[in-house]
């Protein structure tokens, strides 16, 4: 059985950097999940870039460093290139950011995007998962 692949939401990761009750703790579960290699995790490359300039704006540079150190060793890069940037405009979602996400899951060939804001992926050409569920599929599934 191969690995499950899943892209990471920007609202994910940003509740275990920034410690944000009470979605923190769901989060953190996830996050252990992928360090503990139980599944291929990705993040989509443009939302590097945001958590950059969060952390940085509010903890500084160093913080911000030390940010995307963790990620890199942690997570890997869905590719935000001109297919996956074509693919989320045709789309055609309010959300452009959004579409990007679900463009670069599915150009990524992701089992799920995992998010606290399913209803904005309502239309996702991937499943949508929050990160409770995403757990409990990985506690269940396993990983080979």
């Amino acid at each position: 059985m191969s690995k499950r692949i899943i892209l990471l939401d920007l609202n994910v990761v940003l509740d275990v950097i920034f410690d944000r009750a009470p979605h923190v703790a769901d989060a953190a579960a996830l996050w252990h999940a992928c360090r503990a290699k139980k599944v291929v995790a990705l993040l989509p490359a443009h939302g590097l870039t945001t958590i950059d300039y969060l952390v940085r704006n509010a903890k500084g540079g160093d913080a911000a460093r030390q940010a995307l150190n963790d990620l890199l060793a942690v997570f890997q890069v869905a590719a935000v290139d001109e297919a996956v940037i074509r693919r989320a405009a045709s789309l055609d979602w309010t959300d452009f950011e959004d579409a990007v996400v679900a463009a670069a899951a599915e150009a990524a060939s992701c089992e799920a995007i995992v998010t606290r804001n399913p209803a904005h992926f309502v239309k996702s050409p991937v499943t949508v998962l929050s990160p409770r569920a995403a757990v409990a599929l990985l506690s269940v599934g396993g990983s080979e």
